[in-house]
């Protein structure tokens, strides 16, 4: 799969099973969650993606109160 890569905004491939991401034209070579963290803090309109991947094991989802 094709995308644009975050490092030198020419044109990357993605491995179809989101294993990894690599650039010819700079060398970037990163599995998927390296990519998606690299992705984050270098765009701040990204960053709550990060939070789709926090743990919340041990947690409960609480009321309609906690809410």
């Amino acid at each position: 799969m094709k995308i644009k890569c975050p490092k030198c905004n020419d044109i990357a491939e993605m491995g179809d099973d989101f294993s990894f991401v690599k650039c010819s034209h700079c060398s970037l070579d990163m599995t998927y969650g390296e990519y998606v963290k690299y992705l984050t803090y270098k765009d701040a309109r990204y960053s709550d993606v990060l939070g789709d991947y926090a743990s919340t094991e041990g947690t409960t989802a609480g009321t309609l109160d906690d809410w």
